[in-house]
């Protein structure tokens, strides 16, 4: 269940509503210190894939799945280390190049999921604010190739391929998109495919907008989703060891223990009805960003769902004038090419 909003969060929903809460007014919500990550590498850890090298490629425009007046919607795959993924990538109208938007959809049932699923009105909305907007089914979904056991690596394989979708977008070396100008997007589970990414290679992408993201530490994942899965929950626990008894696996496992090496300025957004995602995540997150002096941005939306209803034009200006600022205005390269 989730626990009740601090006070001055409270205050900050009902005086401003929408309205961001500022550094000041979070200060008292300060945690301790986040744990110091333990410098050895398991094979599965953010660590692990920190030292994996980009290895996307083979990137090929497909068939056109739809066109309009502002932008053509292209069936896609590329090669993520030696997986086939498919996605889907909306390209403005007009000469370019533009930048690029990743984004990461939530969970969907993979035997329902298919090609493009998922966040689809931000993919039409951002295409039309000049956007090249990619969007990877991650592997095991859609036309993707399979992965067995993928919870076992706590789906740290959906973050390869996202970062493997920057690096063969790059290596396609396509007229119409500066892929040298990167942002993301990512709804619950892909707001989590996207701290983990902002963990692992802190400097691939320029900015970074979270919609109701799952936890930055794998326990409260684990305890809330997992643990209701007997079956997965023993292979974990066996394999791994309760987060209690081995809590430096379970450390190297969360984005929040690495929120100091972040360079990525984030946005979140949450409402505070949402049933699927507790907004003391998004909260605990932003406070911890505001304590290392990282630049965020935390706007809370009274009444909100876990999918935005009311409120999303209101989130998605929000959202556009983030990436105008730190994407589209941006003209100095990424550092990982």
């Amino acid at each position: 269940m989730r626990r009740q909003l601090p006070v001055v969060v409270a205050f900050c929903v009902l005086l401003l509503a929408a309205a961001a809460c500022t550094p000041a007014q979070r200060s008292a919500l300060a945690p301790a210190d986040a744990p110091a990550a333990v410098p050895t590498s398991h094979p599965v850890s953010l660590l692990s894939l920190r030292a994996k090298p980009l290895d996307g490629g083979d990137f090929k425009l497909g068939r056109v799945i739809s066109a309009n007046a502002a932008y053509t919607r292209y069936y896609v795959t590329y090669r993520s280390g030696e997986l086939k993924i498919s996605g889907i990538m909306n390209v403005p109208s007009g000469k370019g190049p533009y930048p690029l938007l990743l984004l990461n959809h939530g969970y969907i049932d993979p035997a329902v999921y298919t090609n493009g699923r998922g966040l689809k009105r931000e993919q039409d909305y951002l295409a039309r604010a000049g956007y090249v907007v990619l969007h990877s089914d991650y592997r095991n979904h859609a036309d993707s190739d399979r992965e067995s056991d993928p919870e076992q690596r706590f789906r740290m394989g959906y973050a390869e391929d996202v970062m493997n979708a920057i690096a063969a977008v790059r290596a396609a070396d396509l007229p119409f998109v500066d892929a040298s100008r990167v942002g993301m997007l990512g709804h619950s589970m892909g707001g989590g495919v996207t701290l983990q990414l902002m963990a692992a290679k802190p400097d691939l992408i320029t900015a970074a907008v979270l919609f109701a993201p799952v936890s930055g530490d794998a326990r409260d994942n684990f305890e809330r989703w997992t643990t209701s899965r007997p079956s997965t929950t023993a292979q974990i626990i066996a394999a791994y060891g309760r987060p209690e008894d081995n809590p430096a696996f379970w450390d190297n496992l969360s984005p929040l223990t690495y929120v100091n090496e972040f360079l990525t300025p984030v946005q979140i957004h949450h409402g505070t009805v949402d049933n699927d995602v507790p907004i003391s995540w998004s909260d605990r997150l932003y406070t911890r960003l505001q304590a290392a002096g990282k630049e965020s941005q935390f706007f809370v939306y009274r009444g909100e769902p876990h999918e935005f209803i009311n409120a999303w034009p209101t989130v998605m200006r929000r959202t556009t004038q983030f990436f105008d600022v730190h994407v589209k205005a941006t003209t100095t390269p990424s550092a990982v090419r």
